[in-house]
Order: structure tokens, then C-alpha cells, then sequence
């Protein structure tokens, strides 16, 4: 992003140019949010030849004729020469002149009446060596853009003011495409009917023929080319720094002491569910945080005890139903029927058990926003009211509320769930002391999930460093660490390690905590060897019985993972030699499909996958050419191409594999 920067400022600062530049992203972006924390002020803070830099910007959103911009730059000049009202801009933080208060000025001048009595100072008016003008939302002009460019062209070409114009060419070459699309098809197929085209036959269908008439009589592309070829000396693409921008937007809610300090733990939440998204739009994200500010203050007001987990997927859920509407990814009567959180999860087991994809949307939407992020309760009926209809429906609110509250009862918690489920201040005093010791008896017998006793390892660092509690923190490490131990022998494997322990509020840990991370990632790897022997064993034993299982188990769990490394090689050959010569042929297919696709995911079952050759060369070698046999070495040539995609030139390869 600093390069960009830079790239401009390098613009600004050229002693002659006879070229406008443009900033290019998609709308919501942050391009304007860009220009005026990023760009506007090292312009003006920028001294050359004796002078400083002027910035007049102006959107053309809504601009209807060229006449409008020129009474923009018109207002925007003369207040910038107006001594006492640039004083007051700056006494009370004003980068513009609100649109109401132009008009007046604007009426002002056309009666005459100057501004605090002042009169113009022409020699000021009339430079132009120390104005950069920014012209933002040229797509979303009602007036032709080949006239605006032309227009702008004018301040550029003669006049060599600097000049930056912020667009989202995606949507202005829509916008070329389709202005006066029913008067263009009428004409194209005028001409075409007495060229006598419609009715000759062609391998070209009717509408592409039409398409191409109105691409050849009326290619407003061809002309935006030209003219953006004569006007624009550089175009840069505006790729934001999401991480970045999403804090600052986060700044607004500095005076809401409550609400920030939640946002503020919560930040990757927030990223990784505007990026589960799928948009880059952060207008939306910026609505959503808005709503999700009422949404906290009403049930801090009326329910201050909730539960943090249930706060924050109230905070996912407001974000990915505001993405859902707002961004025209769904219609809004997706969810108008879903009337309870037993409905939506009712709605999943049918989808999920029963494979009913009559609600295929929803299951898609629970598992893109909800994945990896365990809640009981996740459907919220008043905030999607709220977030498609505007209106904070108060008994809606209240019946989801009193079901949140007697089905999510901290009072009835085991002690580590309300210790990583509830700010520890809300833990009264004379309680703490035995919800510690209950939680260190759970860690001890490794009754917890060991990347729950991580999170808890977090705490309890925090706490002794707090004198909260008085443990030495090398013994309790040694506890965490066994505890791992005893709980890891019927623990499942984490395959989310990184947004859980995003979840722990608690950043202040230290080195201690770094070895229990690196402890419990060791402790992971042998879960996740186990699991995937235990699932390639179940996989592999459906060969050669009942290979409709097999086909169904491998497609949909086993493409991207390197499952041919959990299972022994002669096992898997004497089950492949045992099945039929169609299912030798399909798994063979199968396999060759998947390595082409995920390469780099299976990378590290390649061992295997050389010693399953060797076994069945080993096996056909000096063997009479029966079917099977034959099936078998074609089977073992295309392990080798796999193979082959390994080697050190491997991309050379895997290309010359992937046209075959």
C-alpha cells in the first residue's frame, strides 16, 4: 500500500505532466476512505518550488451535466481562498463544504454578494501549478463519460493541473455496455434484417449475432479507450489492506467504553466473516457494525449478563445476514420462514442427515460463516428482522432472549465453560476460588478437550500474574502439559487450531504459553495421524465389496487429503487386485483427477504412492498378459505420472500431464 502511495506522490511531484492517472477498485472498497486518510494530507503537507499543494476533490456521483462540475470546482476553489472561512473550516475539523451550504455560497456569488466582503484574488484564481484535483465516482455520473473525460481533459492537457480520477472500470464497462440497450437491439436487428442476416442460417446464435451488431455500431468501449489512452498516464489497481481499513472503521466506536473493548477482542472475528463474504464491499461492513451497535446496547441494557459466546455470534450473524441482503448475494425472503434457532438447526440436520437440498442455502451459509465456530444457538430471528426490514421488533427480541437465557445458563456451565465462555469479572468473588479449583480438576484428569486446556492455560497465566491466584507458573505449566497427555488418549483431532485460540482474550501470556502451543500442535499431529488411519482403514475396507461406499467416502472426504499415507501399501494392493477390472479402472481415474486438482494438498502421501508401484510391478513382472494384468500396469504407469509431478521440474511436467 506505501508503494501506491508513493507512486502517486511521485505524480504530484513531477515538474510537468500532460496526463491525469486513475485509482481502479471495486465499489466499497475503501477507495475514497484511501484518498482522504492516505493520500489528501501528504499532498497538502507537500512543499514545492515555494509552494504548497490545494486539493479539490468532488464526486460525480448523480452529476447530470458538466455544468454541475464546473460549480463544484467553482465552490471548492473559492473557499479555498476565502481566509476566514478556511479558518473556520479548520477551527471545527471541516474537509468540505457540506453540499446545503455550496448551494448558498453558490447563490451568494450569482446575487453578488462577496464572501466577509473580500474580493477575489485573480492572480491566486488563476494558478493552476498548485491544485491537485480528485475526481471520485466517475461510473456513477448520469452524464456520458466520454464527455466527463473529455471535459477533464481540458484541466489536463491545457492547463496541467494534477489530476486523479477514482473509478471502478468493471462497473463503467458494464454501465458503456448496457446504457440504451433496448434503443441499440432495435437498431441491431433493423440492420441485420435488411442485410438479411435473421434469417440466414449461421452456427452463430441470434443473440450473439445482435451482440456483435451493437458492439460494431455502437462500441462506446473503443471510445473510452481512446480517450482514457490520451488522458490517463498511469492506471493503478487499489487492492486495500482490509486489516487496516477495518480498524480504523473501528475507531468511531472509541466513546462506547463496552462496545469497543468487545469489537476490539473480537477483530479477527470480524475480518474472517467479512472475508467468508466473498466481497470486498466495507460499506456494508460499515451498516452491519452500525446495526450490531444497537443490537449490543439492547441486550447489554436488557439481559447484561449474556453469554460472550453467544455476543459473538450475534456479532457473525449481524455481519453475514447484512452480506447476505445487502450485498445482492440472496433475496431477503431466504430466511423470512425460518421462525426459531430450533427451526435453522432443524433445517440443517434434514439437509445434513437426510441430504434434503431443498434448503441447500442454508446449510451453504452455516457452513461458510460458521465454520470452524462451534455455538449451540446461531439464528437469531429479531437481528434478521431487524437487518431486513429496519424495525427492532422488541417482543421478538425479548421470547429469543428468555430462550437464549434458559438454554445457555452460565449458573449451570461446567467452571473451565464459564471461564472461557464469560468475562472472569463477572464471576462473583466469593465463587472464583471454587471455579478455579473445579477447573484445575478437570485439567488434571484430562476431562477437557486439550485445546480447551490451552485456552485454559491462557487464564490461569493471566491470573497468576494478576495475584488473582497463587501458583507457580512453571508447576502449573507441568500440570496443563499432562493433563494434555491424559486427555489427548480420547480426544479427537483439532482441525481449527488458529481461530480457537483466537477466541482467547487473554494476549498477555508470555513464553510459557508458547511452549503449551507448541506442546499441544505435537500432541495434534498424532491425533490427526490416528484419525486419518482410523478413516483411510474405513475407506480402504469398503475395497473390494462395496466400492459405491468407496467412490462416495473418497470423493467427499478424501480428495485433498493425503489419505494413501495412512494405509499400509500392500494392504491397499491386495484389496485393489481382489476388485473387478471396471472398479481398477475407475479408482485408477480417480486418482489421476485428484492429483491434477490438489497436487500440493496430497504432496506428502507421495511415499506411499511409490511403494504401491513398486508392489505392483513386483506382482505383474513376469506375468502372463491377462485383463488384469493388463489393468494393473496401466494402473502402475499413471502412479508414475502422479509421481512425476514431485520431481524437482515437476511444473514442466505436470503441464505437459494436464493437456493429455
Amino acid at each position: 500500500m506505501e508503494d501506491l502511495v508513493e507512486s502517486i506522490l511521485d505524480y504530484i511531484r513531477a515538474d510537468y505532466t500532460d496526463y491525469a492517472i486513475m485509482i481502479n477498485g471495486e465499489w466499497g472498497s475503501g477507495k475514497t476512505y484511501f484518498w482522504n486518510h492516505k493520500i489528501r494530507n501528504k499532498i497538502e503537507n507537500m512543499e514545492l518550488n515555494g509552494k504548497r499543494y490545494k486539493t479539490i476533490y468532488m464526486s460525480l456521483y448523480g452529476i447530470s451535466n458538466l455544468e454541475e462540475i464546473s460549480k463544484k470546482i467553482f465552490i471548492e476553489t473559492t473557499q479555498l481562498m476565502d481566509k476566514n472561512l478556511k479558518k473556520y473550516m479548520n477551527s471545527n475539523g471541516q474537509v468540505t463544504i457540506p453540499e446545503y451550504a455550496k448551494t448558498g455560497l453558490d447563490m451568494a456569488n450569482l446575487f453578488g454578494v462577496t464572501q466577509n466582503g473580500d474580493k477575489l484574488d485573480y492572480a491566486d484564481f488563476f494558478a493552476t501549478d498548485d491544485k491537485v484535483l480528485c475526481f471520485d465516482d466517475l461510473e456513477r455520473a448520469n452524464v456520458d463519460v466520454i464527455d466527463i473525460l473529455g471535459y477533464i481533459n481540458n484541466f489536463v492537457e491545457h492547463d496541467h493541473i494534477k489530476t486523479i480520477i477514482i473509478c471502478n472500470e468493471k462497473e463503467l464497462s458494464n454501465k458503456l455496455k448496457s446504457s440504451n440497450l433496448e434503443m441499440k437491439t432495435f437498431i441491431a436487428t433493423y440492420l441485420l434484417d435488411k442485410e438479411g442476416s435473421l434469417v440466414k442460417k449461421t452456427d452463430k446464435p441470434m443473440v450473439e449475432r445482435i451482440q456483435d451488431t451493437i458492439e460494431y455500431v455502437f462500441d462506446k468501449a473503443n471510445d473510452y479507450e481512446r480517450i482514457k489512452e490520451k488522458l490517463i498516464g498511469e492506471t493503478f489497481e487499489y487492492a486495500p489492506e482490509f486489516n487496516y481499513i477495518i480498524n480504523g472503521i473501528l475507531m468511531r466506536y472509541e466513546k462506547y467504553p463496552e462496545l469497543i473493548r468487545f469489537l476490539r477482542e473480537n477483530t479477527n472475528l470480524i475480518i474472517s466473516t467479512f472475508n467468508k463474504s466473498g466481497t470486498r464491499n466495507l460499506r456494508i461492513l460499515k451498516h452491519a457494525l452500525n446495526d450490531f451497535k444497537k443490537i449490543f446496547d439492547m441486550v447489554n441494557k436488557s439481559y447484561p449478563n449474556t453469554n460472550n459466546r453467544v455476543m459473538q455470534t450475534m456479532l457473525i450473524f449481524t455481519i453475514a445476514v447484512s452480506f447476505e441482503i445487502k450485498a445482492g448475494k440472496v433475496t431477503k425472503d431466504k430466511f423470512i420462514n425460518i421462525n426459531s434457532n430450533e427451526e435453522y438447526k432443524a433445517i440443517l440436520v434434514s439437509s445434513r442427515v437426510f441430504m434434503d437440498n431443498r434448503q441447500f442455502y442454508i446449510k451453504e451459509f452455516d457452513n461458510n460463516y460458521y465454520y470452524n465456530f462451534k455455538a449451540d444457538y446461531r439464528f437469531f430471528k429479531f437481528i434478521e428482522i431487524y437487518i431486513r426490514t429496519r424495525i427492532f421488533d422488541m417482543k421478538v427480541f425479548k421470547d429469543n432472549m428468555d430462550v437464549i437465557i434458559n438454554t445457555v445458563d452460565t449458573d449451570k456451565l461446567p467452571a473451565y465453560k464459564r471461564l472461557l465462555t464469560e468475562e472472569y469479572w463477572k464471576i462473583a468473588d466469593d465463587q472464583f476460588d471454587s471455579v478455579i479449583e473445579f477447573v484445575l480438576d478437570d485439567v488434571k484428569n484430562g476431562r477437557i478437550k486439550p485445546i480447551e486446556i490451552v485456552k485454559i492455560f491462557a487464564y490461569f497465566s493471566y491470573f497468576i500474574k494478576r495475584r488473582l491466584i497463587s501458583y507457580d507458573i512453571k508447576a502449573m505449566k507441568s500440570v496443563f502439559i499432562n493433563g494434555i497427555n491424559i486427555a489427548s488418549l480420547n480426544a479427537e483431532y483439532c482441525a481449527n487450531v488458529e481461530e480457537e485460540l483466537d477466541t482467547i482474550s487473554v494476549r498477555e501470556v508470555g513464553p510459557d504459553m508458547d511452549e503449551i502451543v507448541k506442546y499441544f500442535n505435537e500432541t495434534n499431529e498424532t491425533l490427526k495421524d490416528k484419525m486419518y488411519t482410523e478413516k483411510a482403514d474405513e475407506l480402504f475396507k469398503c475395497i473390494p465389496m462395496k466400492m459405491e461406499l468407496f467412490f462416495d467416502k473418497f470423493a467427499k472426504e478424501c480428495m485433498d487429503v493425503p489419505i494413501f499415507k495412512y494405509y499400509d501399501e500392500f494392504q491397499l494392493f491386495q484389496r485393489i487386485s481382489c476388485a473387478s477390472n471396471e472398479d481398477i479402472v475407475a479408482i485408477k481415474e480417480v486418482m489421476v483427477d485428484r492429483a491434477k486438482k490438489y497436487t500440493k494438498q496430497i504432496e506428502p502421501e507421495v511415499k506411499n504412492i511409490k511403494k504401491l508401484k513398486q508392489v505392483i510391478d513386483d506382482y505383474i513382472e513376469g506375468k502372463e498378459p491377462t485383463i488384469k494384468n493388463i489393468m494393473l500396469e496401466e494402473f502402475s504407469k499413471e502412479l508414475e505420472k502422479i509421481i512425476d509431478l514431485y520431481k524437482p521440474n515437476f511444473l514442466t511436467k505436470r503441464d505437459d500431464y494436464l493437456t493429455n
